[in-house]
């Protein structure tokens, strides 16, 4: 009820939709009664009054009735229809919303499929649902009312008798939309499991041909999907149960109508026309009762899909700004770490780590995988906070400033170079979104990109596929690193940037790094440590503590754990210690 409550509040903003549906749905409910009702009069003029005339205006008039009728129900339909359909656009942007400003620890903890599937598959069930439902409440719920109302003034006793029966439809009815819900609801995580796979299998496809695992994906693939339709096999099941179920028990209601009413006709106590009306009113009036059980059952697969996008919706940023959080204006890019340590779950990655990077100063960062390089320079965006301590910028706890402002302080190049299905201005302008041509083609020019981009042939207006597939690793890079110059950071972070690129790229690639990392406090990180020789210091870290600190020469000199990485990459006998 909480997830139904929450969905009609999204109808709100719509509610002169859902008034003209309203007056629809009066009409042809209305128009429903009113042809019971006339059932009786029509009757006794054909053959009491014998009155032959009526047969040329009863056409006519059947015409013309359900004519307006049709205009009614359309009015009905489309208004409601429409507005669930708004309704339920407003909770997919809703989810998107949070999605995207979401911590990277939830991202983490969540498959890119799964949450896929609630953005597409589960708001996709709640549309459906709300459009039937709102639908059927208001058309057929007061269809059912002036139906009823017409048997209730026909023969209130005779209704009593016929009503009796649909108590006893609540208890199964209820019983059986619960599963509906709980197998929807489960039904839904397996789409998402289906979601993950395909995410996964078609961006690894290279990977996936490349080691001949096909069959075996297929395999995976077939035996998540058999287990969706288990689920699928049981809602169908107790949905195609409700309908006959019901048609079960209101016809112990019509029997009993019919056997005591037609007794009432033969002794003479109610007229043949008034039971035949009586008789058209009640099934009349069952129909919409079946319509609205099965929007009960539709209610149940929406709600449980609904549940499921409101525990993201729900969701609490990590990440959020404080209370009494301030703008911070352009910084210094002065970086200094407190004693900062981080645990992710009961995993220890940072211990207690201090440092100072001054004005300008290029730190590297080095050292075994799962040394906690990554962890570290994150921090400093808050894609997550310290478990304990403090990084402060310009003297300021980056906890206590915006996000926004912090993020204006920090620009990122990326070992993995994210790219957007878009023209390659559009992506350099990532970084400024209102910079002009200009500022853009200057930007790729210091990236070394601006030769290469006006060879294409659109230029800077080509667009580049997904994830940038029309251009090489070493194009892509540069795209980035044009983004990074254009959004001008005080503070650069390196993550690997030219890890994944073959020399001639790797050249290019660094002499734009170069032109990035001018007059910028900037943090790398690199397995090649022949591209960190420039360095200011070189941090080394191991088991998520800094074990060496100072430049090249002084490391190697030093003979530790740079050292023998160092001669490890170039074949050569470390220093000794």
């Amino acid at each position: 009820m909480n997830a139904f409550a929450r969905l009609i509040s999204y109808c709100r903003p719509y509610w002169w939709r859902i008034a003209l549906a309203a007056l629809g749905s009066l009409a042809v409910g209305g128009m429903d009664g009113a042809l019971a009702y006339l059932v009786e009069p029509v009757l006794k003029r054909i053959f009491s009054g014998k009155d032959m005339q009526i047969f040329v205006f009863l056409p006519l008039g059947i015409m013309v009735l359900y004519a307006v009728r049709g205009g009614c129900r359309f009015m009905n339909d489309y208004f409601l229809r429409t507005a669930g359909q708004l309704a339920v656009q407003d909770v997919r942007n809703a989810i998107y919303r949070k999605n995207i400003r979401l911590s990277m620890g939830f991202f983490n903890q969540h498959p890119t499929g799964s949450l896929m599937s609630r953005i597409l598959n589960d708001v996709g069930m709640m549309q459906e649902g709300m459009g039937n439902v709102i639908t059927g409440l208001f058309r057929d719920g007061i269809s059912a009312a002036s139906l009823l109302g017409l048997i209730f003034y026909r023969n209130w006793e005779l209704a009593i008798i016929s009503f009796t029966v649909i108590p006893l439809s609540v208890f199964p009815a209820q019983k059986i939309g619960r599963r509906i819900k709980n197998l929807a609801r489960q039904g839904q995580g397996k789409m998402g499991d289906i979601s993950s796979i395909l995410q996964e299998t078609f961006s690894g496809i290279k990977v996936i041909k490349a080691f001949g695992l096909e069959s075996r994906e297929i395999e995976r693939f077939e035996e998540t999907n058999l287990e969706l339709y288990s689920f699928s096999r049981r809602n169908i099941k107790y949905e195609a149960i409700s309908t006959p179920l019901m048609e079960s028990i209101t016809s112990i209601g019509i029997a009993v109508v019919i056997w005591v009413g037609g007794r009432s006709v033969m002794k003479g106590a109610m007229s043949a026309p008034e039971f035949f009306s009586f008789i058209t009113a009640m099934l009349l009036v069952y129909t919409p009762v079946k319509r609205l059980v099965a929007s009960y059952n539709t209610l149940q697969r929406a709600m449980g899909a609904a549940e499921r996008v409101f525990e993201v919706i729900d969701q609490v940023p990590q990440i959020a700004d404080a209370p009494d959080a301030h703008e911070l204006g352009r910084s210094k890019g002065e970086v200094e770490f407190r004693g900062v340590s981080f645990r992710y779950e009961e995993e220890n990655v940072l211990n207690r780590v201090s440092l100072t990077a001054n004005r300008g100063e290029v730190l590297a960062l080095v050292g075994p995988s799962g040394g906690g390089k990554t962890t570290l320079v994150s921090l400093i965006s808050r894609f997550y906070d310290p478990t304990e301590g403090a990084i402060l910028i310009d003297g300021h706890d980056i906890r206590q400033l915006t996000l926004k402002s912090l993020m204006a302080q920090v620009a990122l190049v990326d070992q993995e170079t994210i790219l957007f299905n878009d023209t390659i201005a559009n992506n350099i302008r990532y970084g400024k979104t209102d910079a002009s041509e200009e500022e853009v083609q200057r930007a790729a020019q210091a990236a070394f990109a601006h030769d290469f981009i006006s060879q294409l042939p659109e230029g800077y207006e080509t667009n580049i596929g997904d994830r940038g597939v029309r251009l090489s690793g070493g194009q892509r890079q540069r795209i980035c690193i044009a983004r990074a110059i254009l959004k001008d950071a005080p503070i650069l972070i390196l993550d690997e940037a030219t890890s994944a690129l073959d020399t001639e790229s790797e050249q290019m690639v660094q002499a734009a790094l170069n032109n990035l990392m001018a007059n910028r406090t900037t943090f790398v990180i690199a397995h090649r440590l022949s591209t960190i020789t420039h360095a200011d210091r070189i941090l080394v870290l191991e088991k998520g503590e800094i074990v060496e600190t100072g430049n090249h020469d002084a490391l190697i000199a030093r003979g530790g754990t740079y050292s023998r990485l160092h001669a490890l990459q170039f074949g050569e006998q470390p220093a000794a210690e």
